[in-house]
């Protein structure tokens, strides 16, 4: 191995030679991990028809890999800042591809759910790792670059995920979408071997664990809390969490502001710049994640499109975000941080408003503008909210800043999907009943309200009926579809709201360019003389 892979770039007298190839590792890291939630859109209908998932069962499927990814980044990162960053970086993908492996073989509900656990930890290893070489490797002048550069990978993987899953699924079983994993996360591990080089905090300290289990249980307890308890019912295990979750965090809070070196420095939320961009985060992959959702849905089960066919028509928006990563360069600069992250939630807000207007006459054209709006937001705003976000931590914090920027990713994906998944439920649900009334048997009726495939399936079933009839179970089609496409637009409607809200508070907490620019020199330096660290420019 050539001498310069092993020197850590902390001790390099400017910047690492190979940090551009570099870059590409991390982004390759980046792109499985997220293809890994975003493929099962188009693998879960033959994983339910195969294995005989309920939809708790698939909802735990989707649980065992979301609440260990957004539980664990936190500590994890830590860990990596402490040790090694390009060793988490490895540990992690062998990890996730052993997940892979086990998803692979897996002939039941058990072993399927036990395999998206374990690819969450790797990928809990993984995400915070990227960030935080990516942020040790390039000098300040190259960073908001790079960062463009991973965000633009980020969006890419919400295309790409669906459009490999189901080039697979044409001539594959659903196992193949999880093997997929293993040859890409091999060529990463050699590639971080080859071009990424050594990096860990210096002067760091020990780790404060007792925070990092509390961070863990907080998380963990919330993420399952709004999960599971919109989509089932606030039952005592929702309720548990959502409580566990209530308790640990004020106590996470206290015990941080207390610690001498905390797991998390809270006292950062005070700072405008940093509290600011991470509410950016979290409010606008609410509204994309949860649209994108059940946009998808609507794209297979009402027009009827293939897992193919859904996937290469994801491939605007992923177009989209690489046009909006690359005018967040010129557009930041210019307008500063603050107009160029409001205004891409702005367009994402409208995006997501655009899909009120679906019916049973909607065809794909009516997505397309919405997704294109949805891309193009996800480039402008991410890339300057994460290098805020990363630039508020000194060099002995990287993982821990790229597993707060990670959290509130995941943890705004999360209730997106959970909270407007279940009103869209909800409305389906209602709609349904209305539309159908007594024509269906009661045990018929509650079926197909589970979800649109449910309703499609009992269609089917009908169909075969000799008492029914062809004309029955088109008519049941044509109110199953109907009414999802009225929980579509009515979901819409309050992801907008919701959004709109989180855009107006942005708006407010962010500090206008000037005040920026005057704050922020003074903010940085502060924070690395509290953590007993040298700026990080001079030897990145």
């Amino acid at each position: 191995m050539p001498p310069f892979i092993n020197t850590p770039v902390e001790k390099m007298d400017g910047p690492y030679a190979r940090r551009w190839w570099a870059l590409l590792v991390l982004c390759l890291s980046l792109l499985i991990v997220v293809m890994a939630n975003t493929s099962l859109i188009v693998a879960a209908p033959d994983m339910t028809r195969d294995l005989g998932l309920s939809g708790s069962d698939l909802q735990w499927v989707i649980d065992g890999y979301t609440v260990p990814y957004a539980a664990l980044m936190l500590v994890l990162g830590a860990i990596g800042d402490k040790y090694s960053r390009r060793g988490a970086l490895v540990t992690g993908l062998v990890v996730f591809a052993a997940g892979s492996v086990l998803g692979s073989l897996a002939d039941g509900t058990s072993s399927v759910i036990l395999a998206r656990v374990i690819m969450g930890v790797g990928a809990a290893v993984v995400m915070p790792a990227t960030l935080s070489l990516l942020v040790a490797i390039f000098p300040r002048g190259e960073r908001a670059r790079a960062i463009t550069v991973w965000t633009a990978t980020s969006g890419l993987a919400v295309a790409v995920g669906p459009l490999v899953a189901g080039r697979l699924l044409e001539d594959h079983a659903w196992g193949s979408t999880f093997l997929i994993n293993v040859p890409v996360a091999v060529l990463a591990v050699v590639g971080a071997l080859l071009l990424v080089p050594p990096s860990k905090a210096r002067n760091m300290g020990r780790i404060d664990y007792v925070g990092g289990l509390l961070s863990i249980v907080s998380v963990g307890a919330l993420v399952y809390a709004t999960i599971e308890g919109p989509h089932f019912g606030w039952g005592a295990g929702p309720v548990t969490a959502a409580v566990v979750a209530a308790t640990a965090l004020p106590a996470f809070v206290w015990w941080e502001l207390r610690h001498p070196h905390p797991m998390l420095d809270v006292r950062k939320f005070r700072l405008r710049p940093f509290s600011g961009s991470m509410l950016a985060v979290l409010f606008f992959f609410f509204g994309t994640f949860g649209a994108i959702y059940y946009a998808t849905q609507f794209l297979q089960f009402v027009l009827g499109y293939g897992a193919l066919e859904t996937g290469v028509r994801l491939l605007p928006l992923a177009g989209a975000v690489f046009v909006g990563a690359a005018a967040t360069g010129r557009l930041t600069p210019k307008l500063g941080m603050k107009a160029t992250v409001v205004a891409g939630m702005v367009i994402g807000t409208a995006g997501v408003l655009l899909l009120t207007r679906i019916d049973t006459a909607s065809t794909y054209g009516d997505f397309l503008a919405p997704m294109m709006m949805l891309g193009l937001a996800i480039g402008l705003s991410v890339s300057p909210a994460t290098d805020t976000i990363m630039s508020s931590f000194p060099e002995s914090e990287l993982g821990v800043g790229g597993g707060a920027n990670d959290t509130a990713l995941e943890l705004g994906g999360s209730l997106g999907i959970a909270v407007l998944g279940s009103l869209l439920g909800t409305a389906y649900r209602d709609e349904l009943a209305d539309l159908v009334g007594n024509r269906l048997p009661t045990a018929a009726l509650h079926t197909a309200q589970d979800s649109v495939g449910a309703g499609l399936a009992v269609a089917e079933r009908v169909a075969q009926d000799p008492a029914a009839g062809p004309q029955q179970a088109q008519a049941l089609v044509g109110a199953v579809h109907e009414s999802f496409a009225h929980g579509v637009s009515a979901t819409s409607l309050v992801g907008g709201v919701i959004m709109a809200v989180g855009t107006a508070i942005v708006l407010a907490v962010l500090p206008g360019r000037r005040r920026a620019e005057r704050d922020r020199p003074s903010g940085e330096t502060a924070d690395r003389t509290a953590a007993g660290t040298a700026e990080r420019v001079d030897v990145a």
